[in-house]
């Protein structure tokens, strides 16, 4: 008897591991179609403005593809077989066009089965170079523009690890670049028995660290970074000719300077840290010479293990070193003098200082800011913009730099960095004659030229203005006008107001169009088609309503093609991601633009317009905290209210079923969605897809909250939805990626949250996609993952069984929270 017990029980436990064993699944076939949809061609503009590049982009890789090698170390994912990043997206096929009217040309000669990435044009214009990825290695290739033709650059293999693997030299003759090391031997064993046990110690020095993914765990990791990190700076010219520059090492870096004459070389050493990524490994930084040698050794920092937690806190010591871009050979950097630490009462936070060749003597002191540095756009002697930040109150402040008299710091711009409405726009760089971007300017270095986003009441307007920096006048030359979404790209020539613009509308597929700003005359550039015409086009609405304590809020509201009022209220998904503020003004300010035109990315929302639902995408979510409050304080008050209010607006225009609303989340919008559900009555269902639960799993901070958990213990078990599994009692549906990187959101998470939701007895479905990071990438994954969403909600949303708690009145609050 005891054995046929025991038999049965081993056949249903096998019934049920089967039952879960479930191969890939497709959504239905209109989601399905959508989801597939070619993505649209890139586009990258010669710096001259005489060519337009067309990029073919790959379609979605197969899982099999996803499924490479990767060695995940020192906060880098690597294919061991490439040397080189794991997770690209490659271009596929090369298109030239002169500009504005001539024919496309198809460039030839580029390798078979093309996987391309790290485009650049040389600075005199005359050739792109880029990379191509083989099975085995990456190869460094480069195009003639004036004949349409490739070539491979022989004998040379590139480490990729780092990212961009090569820069071009002034005179567009070569590049450095940072090559595989001949003769590096096998590759170390990561199965060889370990010598001993792995050991951290610290001794009573403060070194807090927030999560990180993918650090590295014991001598083993070490060896087989050390070793696909090593490479050598060589110099390559277009004619295949090499030279070594320096040693080998763990560069990051090699950059040329603006004449060409010297390189920059930063490279990563020992002791490698097991709590930090490479970022804040000890760094060496030289100055070599073109032809090899060292010409000066300015740094070499230790690990960057003591910095605060504070979002603009920063390492001791010299950082950021980089080319002054508009001199010819000039090395800057900037050093903290408050420690690093903003909490630290300072008046100057940070200095830049800078040292021309031959970089002997003492370093100049070109700028003393009284907040943390943020960067430099370069531009003459006469004009540099320096920007500050203060990450407490969300202020940004941006300075004019005249570096020939070396006056003081003059503010141009002084604002806060939330405040969308005043954001001036990005100063608009063009090449100088030593191919380099700086700023563009009038000859007495008294103008400069903004191009803007443009955020307005009436949603955004993208502008492009002539400034006097020094009196501060403004000239517009253009802005985009209803019913039309256009965006400023670039300018072709200051002195004609002519422009490069992206424009598009609700119906039409974004393309590029040369602009004459004086007559606004419009000349197409390009003719993509709207990939999404079969499902005869979107019904897109912005809402605009108010939170029960006065913040305005909005939402972009798809419904189905063939919607009809008479139809009446609809099965909704509302789609949001949480974003803090210090200002309720700033947290008001209108997002987006009516008048774009809306491209399905794998993680949209919007594909259930094709099943009949409401669709609620970008809905705001603002979590303020003016003064001395912080965001967080209030989170789940504010989530709650801000998701009612959605709900109450799309009711009261009679499209929402406020009895039949899922909310659905990724990231850090999975996190919202667990606490509305743990804190609200307002839904149906649940979608979380890569989300975090438990914040005391990242207890230095995460997101916008900079508080340490020790320091505000009642904020992490408040916001953490794990604390409240008991209190969840509508349907939620977990996903998420096996290989999850990003910082905090460790597959951990959904497994624990899982757990304690099971083991109170919710109704939860967890879901793991094999060998998928926090965004999906492979067909099959994101197929799956459409097909999973839409059983969740026909089930539980559009024809609901009587499952967990039944909605109640929008807005009122779960029982006992």
């Amino acid at each position: 008897m005891k054995q046929t017990l025991l038999f049965v029980a081993l056949a249903l436990a096998s019934l049920a591991a089967r039952a879960q064993d479930l191969p890939y699944q497709l959504p239905p076939k209109a989601i399905a179609t959508l989801a597939e949809t070619p993505p649209t061609p890139r586009v990258s503009i010669s710096p001259d403005g005489q060519w337009m590049l067309q990029l073919d982009v790959q379609d979605m890789p197969t899982i099999a593809d996803l499924s490479q090698p990767e060695l995940r170390l020192a906060g880098l994912r690597i294919n061991p077989r490439t040397n080189g990043p794991s997770r690209v997206t490659y271009a596929t096929m090369l298109r030239l066009k002169r500009l504005p009217d001539g024919k496309e040309l198809l460039i030839q000669g580029l390798p078979a089965n093309a996987r391309i990435s790290e485009v650049t044009w040389s600075p005199d214009n005359t050739k792109i170079a880029f990379t191509h990825t083989t099975n085995n290695h990456i190869e460094l290739w480069l195009a003639d523009v004036a004949s349409a033709s490739a070539r491979l650059v022989p004998n040379i293999f590139l480490n990729g690890v780092f990212g961009s693997s090569y820069e071009w030299v002034s005179d567009s003759k070569a590049v450095i670049a940072r090559a595989i090391v001949g003769g590096r031997g096998e590759v170390p064993s990561a199965t060889v028995a370990p010598t001993g046990p792995t050991i951290q110690e610290n001794n009573g020095r403060t070194a807090a660290a927030r999560t990180y993914q993918d650090l590295l765990k014991n001598p083993a990791d070490e060896r087989q970074f050390q070793y696909f990190a090593l490479s050598q700076a060589v110099r390559v010219t277009t004619d295949g000719r090499m030279q070594p520059l320096g040693e080998p090492g763990i560069i990051q870096q090699a950059s040329p300077s603006p004449n060409g004459r010297y390189v920059l070389v930063k490279t990563r050493h020992r002791p490698f840290s097991y709590t930090l990524p490479v970022s804040s490994f000890p760094v060496r930084v030289d100055i070599l010479s073109i032809d090899g040698p060292v010409v000066k050794a300015l740094e070499d920092l230790p690990l960057a293990d003591n910095v605060p937690t504070s979002f603009d806190a920063a390492p001791t010591g010299p950082r950021a070193h980089g080319w002054r871009e508009d001199a010819p050979a000039t090395v800057f950097w900037v050093e903290a003098q408050d420690g690093g630490d903003p909490k630290t009462a300072a008046p100057i936070r940070d200095k830049v200082f800078a040292l021309a060749a031959p970089f002997e003597g003492a370093p100049l002191e070109l700028a003393a800011l009284p907040m943390r540095y943020a960067g430099i756009y370069w531009g003459t002697d006469k004009l540099a913009l320096v920007q500050g930040y203060r990450w407490a109150d969300r202020h940004e402040t941006t300075w004019t730099l005249d570096l020939a008299t070396k006056t003081s710091l003059t503010v141009l711009f002084d604002r806060s960095s939330q405040d969308t409405y005043t954001d001036p726009g990005t100063p608009y760089l063009k090449r100088n004659a030593l191919g380099r971007q700086v700023l563009a300017t009038d000859p007495t270095s008294s103008t400069i030229y903004l191009l803007s986003n443009g955020a307005s009441p009436e949603g955004d307007r993208p502008f492009v203005d002539e400034m006097n920096v020094r009196t501060k006048k403004i000239l517009r030359w253009w802005r985009s006008e209803a019913p039309f979404y256009e965006q400023p790209i670039t300018i072709l020539d200051e002195s004609k107001r002519q422009l490069i613009t992206r424009r598009e509308s609700v119906t039409d597929a974004p393309n590029y169009f040369l602009r004459d700003a004086r007559s606004n005359r419009l000349t197409p550039l390009t003719k993509f088609a709207n990939p999404y015409a079969s499902l005869g086009g979107l019904k897109k609405q912005v809402l605009k309503y108010k939170r029960a304590d006065g913040v305005d809020l909005t939402a972009n509201l798809y419904l189905p093609p063939t919607y009809k009022k008479e139809d009446g209220p609809l099965p909704t998904l509302l789609e949001a991601y949480p974003v803090e503020f210090k200002d309720k003004k700033d947290a008001s300010q209108v997002k987006g633009s009516p008048y774009t035109f809306t491209r399905l990315s794998w993680g949209s929302p919007v594909y259930w317009v094709t099943q009949g639902y409401a669709v609620l995408q970008g809905t705001s979510i603002p979590i303020v905290g003016e003064g001395t409050k912080e965001p967080n304080d209030t989170y789940t008050e504010q989530l709650v209210a801000s998701a009612k209010a959605a709900i109450d607006e799309g009711q009261r225009l009679g499209v929402v079923d406020p009895k039949r609303v899922a909310v659905m989340g990724h990231s850090y919008g999975a996190f919202m969605t667990a606490n509305l559900l743990a804190h609200s009555n307002l839904f149906r269902a649940g979608i979380a897809r890569s989300g975090a639960y438990n914040r005391t799993l990242t207890p230095f901070g995460f997101q916008g909250e900079e508080r340490t958990y020790w320091q505000a213990p009642e904020v992490y078990n408040a916001m953490s939805p794990f604390n409240y599994a008991n209190k969840i009692k509508t349907p939620i549906l977990l996903i998420h990626g096996e290989a999850d990187n990003n910082s905090g959101t460790f597959p951990i998470q959904s497994e624990r949250f899982y757990n304690a939701l099971k083991g109170h007895g919710a109704t939860v479905r967890y879901v793991v996609l094999p060998a998928e990071s926090h965004g999906y990438a492979a067909r099959e994954s994101i197929m799956h993952m459409l097909w999973e969403m839409n059983s969740w909600l026909n089930k539980y949303v559009k024809t609901p069984a009587t499952v967990g708690s039944a909605p109640v009145p929008a807005g009122a609050q779960a029982p006992g929270n």
